[in-house]
């Protein structure tokens, strides 16, 4: 069943957002590696992989120092991810960076689909289909069918 909060939107305003897209996902992609440097780091350092990121009294300096880096990147990449949801986009998968979006095809409800580093939303599938389902969008019929 979709999301009420999330609108249904026409081929050509996602297409208009692809631009825009391809820079906050490029964004997000290079921070998540970045998080995860981080968090190998701190693993190296601790010994194991941390519970959460709050400081501990006992915490060495370095060890702070990377914990305050990697709460403050989380926390700009989880909210990026609300932006990007406040723009239609329903993230689909974060390491790929691939979105969908409500649109519709011949009056029913499907996802359009974009993946990070696409020129324009080129397919589209049925809401119970994943990646693997995904339908080429023809120039020949974009008119006929998404509107």
């Amino acid at each position: 069943m979709p999301n009420p909060d999330v609108p249904v939107l026409t081929l050509e305003a996602v297409n208009a957002l692809v631009p825009r897209l391809n820079q906050l996902v490029g964004r997000q992609l290079s921070l998540r590696a970045d998080i995860e440097a981080r968090l190998k780091s701190l693993c190296e350092i601790t010994g194991n992989g941390p519970d959460n990121l709050a400081p501990r009294a006992e915490d060495p300096k370095e060890t702070l120092d990377l914990k305050h880096q990697l709460s403050s990147r989380v926390e700009e990449y989880q909210t990026a991810w609300k932006d990007l949801e406040a723009m239609g986009a329903v993230l689909k998968d974060p390491r790929a960076g691939l979105l969908d979006f409500y649109g519709q095809v011949e009056g029913k409800l499907v996802w359009l689909c974009w993946k990070y580093g696409e020129k324009q939303v080129a397919y589209y599938h049925a809401l119970d289909e994943g990646f693997s389902g995904r339908k080429a969008i023809a120039d020949s019929i974009k008119i006929r069918l998404l509107n």
